[in-house]
């Protein structure tokens, strides 16, 4: 879809259609599939550095930070559904594009977001990270890069410890900027149970 020329992905929802919806669903359905991991160790090293730098500002709460990480026309996914299946056709956690996840920043730095107040204190781990090439499509310049990877979130608000498992998905562009994030799924274990208060998922 053509970007109109007086809008722009932090104030308007002009790229998510069918076709966005499709090209997701498509992709992170690989996450699942058996396919040949990438061998190339300084791909493989630039995406774990590229997670555990997500991870980190999102423990520090650096969240403009963690934003740039990702293309200007993005999405987040946490499905509540295992296996996950279409965002427009079943219950999520969550479906953000850029416009939302602006807002749900911007709605945090309030102090008045009753799911973070008070705020909640995380740490984040990251591990199990493999990378894979998306199977050749019928655009033969689609060069995008799927990366898995596990997570462990331990946090603390409240008084409340608690823990959040799962696996992640990326879809990665390599760019004159560096790799970039283009759509992030996060698939809790429990994703289908009540979970209370998932606001720090990001």
């Amino acid at each position: 879809m053509t970007k109109p020329a007086a809008e722009s992905p932090a104030t308007a929802s002009y790229y998510v259609g069918d076709a966005f919806y499709q090209d997701l669903v498509d992709a992170f359905a690989h996450l699942e599939a058996d396919l040949p991991e990438i061998a190339d160790r300084d791909l493989r090293d630039r995406v774990a550095l590229l997670l555990n730098r997500e991870a980190r500002l999102l423990e520090q709460e650096r969240y403009d930070a963690w934003l740039d990480l990702f293309v200007p026309e993005c999405a987040y996914w946490v499905p509540a559904t295992r296996p996950p299946g279409d965002p427009r056709r079943e219950i999520t956690v969550a479906f953000h594009d850029r416009r939302q996840l602006e807002d749900r920043i911007f709605r945090i730095r309030t102090g008045y977001a009753w799911s973070q107040s008070p705020a909640s204190r995380t740490v984040r781990q990251v591990t199990n990270i493999a990378l894979f090439a998306l199977p050749a499509k019928a655009d033969p310049g689609d060069d995008r890069l799927l990366a898995r990877s596990v997570f462990q979130i331990t946090e603390f608000r409240d008084g409340d410890l608690r823990r959040l498992d799962g696996h992640a998905g990326h879809l990665l562009v390599d760019g004159p900027v560096g790799l970039r994030i283009q759509a992030k799924q996060v698939n809790l274990i429990d994703c289908d149970q009540s979970l209370r208060n998932p606001s720090i998922v990001f």
